[in-house]
């Protein structure tokens, strides 16, 4: 069968976490969507660092939250906030990857 994070989540954002690193946020509609995307390993950093286009080494952690339902990935920011040439100052903009990723089960 055919998921997207979309579907199976009810929050999926992103935001600084300072100003070299983002975090990404994934909170599920229910108990069943969240164990389905745990059990599975859906969220890992080989999905991570393919999505993003980052070595996994940029990955510095990613944190399963099973009483909020809710997965937290935190990554190195390609480029700090507001260098010359970044284009999103507050990291809002960059969950959409992740909110498009579709998987087969």
């Amino acid at each position: 069968m055919r998921y997207s994070l979309r579907d199976l989540a009810g929050v999926i954002r992103s935001k600084n976490a300072g100003p070299y690193e983002l975090t990404f946020d994934v909170m599920f509609r229910d108990d069943e969507s969240f164990r389905l995307v745990t059990t599975n390993n859906v969220i890992n950093p080989e999905m991570i660092s393919a999505l993003y286009s980052i070595k996994k080494s940029d990955i510095i952690d990613i944190v399963f939250f099973p009483n909020a339902r809710a997965v937290k990935v935190t990554v190195v920011r390609p480029l700090p906030s507001g260098a010359l040439g970044e284009r999103d100052v507050y990291g809002a903009q960059q969950h959409g990857p992740l909110a498009d990723y579709t998987f087969e089960l």
